[in-house]
This record gives structure tokens, sequence and C-alpha cells, in this order.
């Protein structure tokens, strides 16, 4: 049984990880791509903690904390980016 969730997760997430470096190289905006970006990152955070829980252990548990932490980080700073350059065209 457990064989076979790990074979169902293993290709849900492949097929995600494809559908997200697809809108990462056609995405037709900066937004796009970063948010696709993200995505992988939460896709690559899933497959540690699948791996983790099929094998049970914790050694990659700070590596998908530093992931998630980055993944944050980087989606905020390019928000906060493009919401400055969008103010800044209002302006003129």
């Amino acid at each position: 049984m457990m064989q076979l969730v790990l074979t169902i997760t293993s290709v849900v997430l492949s097929l995600a990880a494809a559908g997200a470096i697809i809108r990462i190289s056609r995405g037709p905006s900066l937004l796009d791509r970063v948010l696709a970006a993200d995505v992988l990152l939460a896709i690559l955070g899933a497959a540690l903690c699948i791996d983790m829980a099929a094998n049970r252990h914790l050694n990659n548990l700070m590596l998908v904390v530093a992931v998630s932490i980055i993944g944050f980080i980087g989606s905020v700073t390019v928000a906060r980016f493009v919401a400055d350059r969008r103010e800044h065209a209002r302006e003129s």
C-alpha cells in the first residue's frame, strides 16, 4: 500500500514540477515566473517531506526549512519590487 501511495505522489509532484518549469520558461511576465519558481520550491519541499516520511528519518528537515524561507523571502521581495515599480509608473 505504501508503495502505491509513493508512486502516486511522485507522479503528481513530477507533473506539477513540469508545469511549473513550463510556466517559468513561457511566463509572459516577471510575476508569473516568480510565482512558478515559488511553486517549484514548494514542490521540492513536498518531495523532501515525502522522502522523510517514507524512509522514517528527519535528515532533510533543515533543508525543507531553508527552502521554505528562501521561497517566502524571494516572493515577498519581488512582490514589493513590482509594487514599487507600479507606484512610480502611476506618478509619471
